[in-house]
């Protein structure tokens, strides 16, 4: 079968002969890739002309529920997927990681949606006053790239290393032309046929690339970006083309590097996190036959726990099944083929010099199922290193497979020291029932790892595990890692997005921005916001209250109704030394009688109050001081999914923000009188409450 490439809107079959592609059970054909005859050029084009308008024009909720939707879709057909699956060497469990491990970070980034505006932008941060009258005011707004985002892909994860990248740059208005290690892009292929068959992105959003895209990065420009997942040394050769420097083109790595576990001082062979250790590392040595970037490879246990370490890992490991995944029974498939076992064997062999094999045979393995001498299979290999401090080849040479360094410690100190040798590392982990050592490590580590998981009893059944990157968390790692950074929820949203600084007055922010920004004018139709359907208010509408003053007699029976009787409330004789110059109204109540001053009681399309946001206290109010809101829409976003009534009716409705500007109302005779500083018109608290109201289309 000769796979095809998805470009310009068309599959197109590469010219040439192509590069023959393996099972890595049996060894035998599975297809041949080719991308010769392919303008890169012109797929660039493509994606920033056609792809990337049509994903700009829509909102960031838009883009969510389609990837919402084809999450589902993937979902659907995942039978398929982990049938071809198979042939790149991953067992079951393999495959789960890797094909509905990838399909989760769809639904994680639909999910997303939610902390974003349904908005074309997103708003970033606080409003900065740029003056003294508030007049002249800053802000930044991150809109899409104009680009394309040009991900090179490792073997190892053929369909997650796909997605949980297209799901960033998706969500953010960015197409993607993703090109797949060639040696695992049969599956890719496949999942790439059901997201374009699916139509539910638009066209231009997705082109892929399944053989060789060497002149690829020719054609980058400014607004593109262009991520790597692979090796260090194959990293830093893209990251220096001269094409990437000349367009000042983003470049994100996401290197292999040497992961190291950690065994506690504390843990003891009868404690539970000893056999959570060993399991842990287990699983790391053996899971995609060790094939993943985030894999252990360096295992750092104290130096009175090698023995007992080395024992239980090899009668856990002695009970791994290796062969054809289709087996029963089998917990360890191939390699992803035979060329990578070769490297992996090469690595072995260095590493075999300066230290010592204790498990792992490869001429008297088992195969189950399987024939070893064609497959790319290969046993768990340990290595015991007495001297990791002047033996550091272990620190500097990766094998990437099922290949681990078991090495002793003496102190927290010299694990942390260990840990770093390995000059950067995409995750650590520590397993301890020890709070004050977790620290300990975590402070002296983290400057050298990406990720660092803490693991005990407590957490280790819900536990991902080492070796597994979470979508709303960052994935990378400085140094040998590469210095770059994935996934992490909105954190890698806004690598696509360019971040621009905006300056002008309040009202005319408000209006770019179509969020409200404090100090703009405000709209005053003469009818309260509560008595407006969802599609008829406009942010910056706002109503004026009427005052209240506050008596005495309020602060008490609020203490009695909630019972915060704190003192400054309570007692004018416990004031002395404090910043109150009599007893002080609780900023709850303040808050609690403003909205008895802003909300229209009558039924209508506001459906309920929906949370608060914000609050802040910011002067003091006392008994004969009086108090009235500036209440403003502040920004309108419009749900997804209707509201189920009493009457089994759906109710569509939106979530409006409004601004809750409490001020100080107090005639000027009442403030001098009391010794209040400040002027009337003061704000003395504010908030953002949200609000769902009724859609008038239904």
């Amino acid at each position: 079968m000769k796979l095809q490439n998805y470009a310009t809107g068309k599959w197109i079959t590469g010219d040439g002969s192509g590069q023959e592609l393996y099972n890595a059970i049996n060894g035998e054909v599975v297809a041949i890739a080719s991308s010769q005859g392919l303008d890169f050029a012109e797929m660039c084009r493509y994606a920033r002309e056609v792809g990337g308008p049509k994903l700009r024009k829509m909102t960031f909720h838009e883009r969510g529920r389609m990837l919402r939707a084809l999450a589902l879709h993937l979902m659907s057909k995942k039978d398929l997927f982990y049938k071809i699956s198979w042939a790149t060497g991953a067992t079951r469990s393999d495959s789960w990681v890797d094909i509905e491990g990838g399909i989760g970070n769809l639904f994680a980034y639909a999910s997303l949606r939610r902390q974003f505006p349904d908005e074309i932008y997103a708003v970033e941060g606080e409003a900065a006053r740029l003056s003294k009258e508030n007049t002249f005011i800053g802000h930044h707004i991150c809109v899409p790239k104009e680009g394309v985002a040009i991900h090179i892909n490792a073997f190892n994860f053929p369909v997650w290393g796909m997605l949980e990248k297209v799901a960033v740059n998706w969500l953010a208005g960015v197409p993607a032309i993703v090109k797949p290690a060639t040696a695992t892009s049969f599956l890719t292929e496949a999942v790439v046929r059901e997201i374009i068959a699916s139509g539910i992105l638009p066209e231009g959003a997705l082109q892929l690339i399944c053989g060789s895209a060497n002149t690829l990065l020719d054609h980058v420009q400014n607004q593109d970006v262009v991520t790597f997942t692979g090796s260090a040394s194959t990293g830093k050769k893209l990251k220096s083309h001269p094409r990437l420097i000349e367009e000042s083109v983003p470049f994100n790595m996401e290197a292999d590097s040497l992961n190291c576990c950690i065994l506690g001082t504390d843990v003891t062979p009868d404690q539970p996190e000893f056999d959570i250790f060993i399991k842990e590392v287990v699983r790391e040595i053996t899971t995609k036959a060790g094939q993943k970037c985030t894999a252990v490879r360096r295992i750092i246990v104290p130096e009175n726990r090698i023995e007992e370490v080395r024992v239980a890992l090899a009668k856990r490991l002695s009970q791994t099944i290796i062969g054809d995944p289709n087996v029963e029974g089998v917990r360890m498939g191939s390699l992803a083929g035979i060329t990578q076992r070769n490297e992996v064997m090469e690595k072995v062999e260095l590493l075999s010099k300066t230290q010592k094999m204790i498990i792992g045979d490869f001429e008297k393995f088992e195969v189950k199922g399987a024939d070893k001498n064609k497959g790319a299979f290969m046993p768990p290999v340990i290595f015991l290193n007495e001297n990791p401090f002047v033996n550091t080849d272990c620190h500097n040479i990766e094998a990437f497979g099922p290949v681990s360094t078991l090495m002793p410690y003496k102190s927290t100190e010299d694990a942390i020291k260990l840990a770093k040798m390995g000059k950067g590392s995409l995750v650590s982990s520590i397993i301890t029932a020890d709070g004050k050592l977790a620290r300990e490590y975590v402070i002296g580590a983290a400057s050298m790892h990406g990720r660092i998981l803490v693991l005990n009893s407590e957490c280790a059944k819900e536990s991902t595990g080492h070796g597994s990157p979470m979508p709303m968390l960052v994935h990378g790692g400085p140094g040998r890692a590469g210095g770059g950074e994935e996934m992490g929820g909105k954190r890698g949203v806004f690598h696509y997005l360019q971040r621009t600084a905006i300056q002008g007055s309040p009202t005319m922010l408000t209006s770019v921005t179509n969020q409200y920004q404090y100090g703009a004018k405000y709209i005053e139709k003469g009818i309260h916001p509560f008595r407006q359907y969802f599609e008829d208010l406009e942010v910056g509408e706002t109503v004026i209250t009427d005052t209240h003053t506050v008596k005495e007699s309020d602060i008490i029976d609020f203490a009695n109704l909630s019972g915060d009787k704190f003192y400054a409330h309570m007692d004018p004789s416990a004031l002395e030394g404090t910043v109150f110059k009599r007893t002080v109204a609780h900023g709850y109540f303040i808050l609690s009688r403003a909205a008895g001053l802003f909300v229209d009681p009558p039924k209508g399309p506001v459906l309920l109050n929906y949370g608060i946001d914000e609050c802040r206290f910011t002067k003091p109010i006392y008994p004969g001081m009086s108090i009235g809101v500036r209440f403003t829409c502040k920004e309108k976003i419009e749900n997804d999914k209707p509201l189920k009534a009493t009457n089994d009716t759906e109710v569509k409705t939106g979530i409006v923000k409004w601004v809750v500007d409490v001020y100080d109302a107090s005639p000027q005779d009442v403030r001098d009188a009391l010794g209040v500083d400040g002027a009337t018109g003061d704000t003395v608290a504010i908030a953002t409450i949200l609000t769902m109201v009724k859609l008038k289309n239904q």
